[in-house]
């Protein structure tokens, strides 16, 4: 019988993410992977979900060659990342490949009026109910989305909701270093879903 290996995958959002970046620092030291995109500039949606199932296609094969059996992934998303998780959920027909997300920082996407031009490809958002267990963080000043935005986000996405205070996208310029306090958060959504 084969051993489930449970792999993180790390799906930064618009422009990517920096080294100063939470999620760099977790992949420095949690070996996660990150999903990279051909065009962080240019986020076009089709082509960043064709990404992430490419991903974990090549994961599956890389690992069966290896006698290692299925592979079930853990997604964090960061800003368009979660709506990236979302909008691949809906439409994918492998979620059960998926154990867990932690979704952070999601902006709102419902005013295609006032968002910069590469992201208006992406609303309307996908505000389904996930089909795994999530937990959506956000920040009570996030500046690209209301707290009234988010909970609605977490309602409709059926994901748990840690609010916090004070730290704004939750990015580099929040000056998180490897911040230990999110990684805390995955590791107790993973111990609620048995699969730590």
């Amino acid at each position: 019988m084969f051993h489930v290996k449970h792999l993180i995958l790390q799906l930064p959002g618009w422009l990517g993410s920096g080294p100063g970046h939470w999620q760099s620092h977790w992949e420095a030291q949690w070996g996660d992977q990150r999903v990279q995109q051909l065009d962080w500039q240019q986020p076009l949606r089709g082509d960043w979900q064709i990404a992430l199932q490419e991903h974990m296609w090549a994961q599956q094969i890389a690992s069966q060659e290896r006698g290692d059996g299925p592979v079930r992934f853990v997604l964090v998303g960061h800003s368009l990342g979660c709506h990236l998780i979302s909008t691949w959920a809906h439409f994918s027909p492998h979620v059960e490949w998926v154990a867990a997300a932690m979704l952070v920082a999601a902006p709102d996407l419902s005013q295609r009026d006032g968002l910069p031009q590469a992201l208006r490809p992406w609303s309307p958002p996908v505000l389904a109910t996930l089909p795994f267990p999530s937990l959506l963080v956000s920040s009570d000043d996030d500046p690209y989305a209301s707290p009234e935005a988010t909970q609605h986000m977490a309602l409709a996405w059926g994901s748990q909701h840690q609010r916090l205070s004070g730290l704004g996208h939750i990015n580099a310029d929040s000056d998180l270093g490897n911040w230990q306090q999110g990684r805390n958060m995955l590791n107790q959504l993973l111990a609620s879903t048995a699969i730590a």
